[in-house]
């Protein structure tokens, strides 16, 4: 009867062992999930940013004829998207793509009738829409990468995490360019 009653115990343990692993790989298996649905999210605001592009691009040509170099890199920019394998190119490839953005509104601030444009007016404030999505959708895959890559750490989902080869996953980092601060002049060009 004792011999039963041992047995019963430690059946007992090793079945709530099993079950508190199988919690923690669900756990890593969900949160994994959601780090590709948060890049699946960020990847439809890219994919319209990417579309509503070219048609910027031909407003802008008319208007721009010397500026020819800031249309030609924003172009660049779009290709290295399409042609970025890995989540990281794809990452620099995106940020690439927001400076170039960046410059083409800078210097279309010195094109009044184009700025006057109800086309340009449209498609600018929809690219800026879809930038602001792209910055809280960033901000959201972020949240779920360090909580992702916190539990790899820890034990004893690092036990699971290794054993599994759950790997750590890339922050969504800006280019250190732009942590540079701004320079503002006010004066007569």
């Amino acid at each position: 009867m004792g011999g039963l009653i041992t047995l019963g115990i430690v059946l007992l343990i090793v079945l709530g062992v099993i079950i508190f692993f199988v919690i923690i790989y669900n756990g890593f298996v969900a949160l994994k999930n959601n780090i590709n649905q948060d890049w699946s999210n960020i990847d439809v605001l890219l994919k319209q940013r990417y579309d509503e592009l070219p048609k910027l691009i031909k407003v802008c040509e008319g208007y721009m004829q010397h500026e020819q170099k800031t249309l030609e890199a924003v172009v660049k920019a779009r290709s290295m998207v399409n042609s970025a394998r890995n989540e990281d190119q794809k990452l620099q490839a995106q940020n690439t793509l927001t400076d170039t953005l960046k410059s083409l509104f800078m210097v279309v601030e010195r094109y009044p009738d184009l700025k006057a444009d109800a086309g340009f007016r449209q498609l600018s404030n929809r690219i800026s829409e879809i930038e602001d999505q792209i910055a809280d959708r960033r901000e959201l895959y972020n949240a779920s990468v360090t909580i992702y890559n916190t539990r790899l750490d820890q034990f004893p989902d690092l036990i699971i995490a290794r054993t599994f080869n759950f790997d750590s996953r890339t922050l969504w980092k800006i280019d250190p360019v732009h942590q540079q601060d701004v320079e503002v002049s006010f004066g007569q060009s």
